[in-house]
């Protein structure tokens, strides 16, 4: 465990133990890549702790086939770790608007009462919002409710969320915010995505 020496120590009145194992929200933005990517591996963590997972796909198609979904499915699967559910929302959606938009914005708004829902029962020790920062950011749900809902949740469940974008409120209720930025990308130079890289 890392012995690092913190630059405030909060007036709360938690011990360190209980301050340790608050729950955490939990944002990673930016535009460049590896959100998701960085979500998927804490919720490998989580599954090596026997922490129940859900994950909720927001925006990419649910026809699109994440390796990170077969993945994850596999070792909730095998008895070893924690149970993954994986949760699809809508048709997806791409660079290149399209005519469905109003289904998806429908979607993304029952995947929210959803996610509502499971934080009351304490269904999942981590959620994963993927690229839940898009519906707040283009207005879909509101993302106020979203925050005072995060801020509320009870028990010690865990929430990342991805996606570019992320409205201000929910990174100044963040508990830990990490901006991906793009330096370089092979997109740049006219390669497409490929497969074991981009998904």
């Amino acid at each position: 465990m890392p012995q690092g020496q913190p630059t405030t120590v909060p007036d709360d009145g938690l011990t360190t133990r209980q301050r340790r194992n608050r729950p955490l929200l939990m944002v990673h933005t930016g535009i460049g890549k590896g959100k998701s990517t960085a979500a998927f591996g804490l919720a490998l963590r989580a599954w090596n702790q026997g922490w129940p997972i859900g994950v909720f796909q927001f925006v990419k198609s649910a026809k699109w086939k994440v390796g990170e979904e077969n993945a994850l499915k596999v070792l909730g699967a095998s008895g070893e770790g924690g149970s993954v559910v994986w949760n699809k929302m809508g048709e997806g959606w791409s660079w290149v608007q399209r005519d469905d938009q109003l289904n998806n914005e429908e979607a993304a708004r029952e995947g929210w009462e959803q996610v509502k829902r499971d934080l009351a029962a304490e269904t999942y020790r981590l959620y994963v919002l993927d690229e839940f920062a898009y519906p707040m950011h283009w207005g879909w749900v509101d993302t106020d409710e979203v925050v005072d809902v995060l801020r509320s949740r009870p028990g010690t469940q865990h929430v990342v969320i991805t996606g570019r974008n992320a409205p201000q409120q929910l990174l100044d209720a963040a508990d830990l915010v990490t901006e991906m930025s793009k330096i370089k990308h092979p997109m740049d130079a006219g390669q497409k995505g490929q497969r074991g890289i981009e998904w």
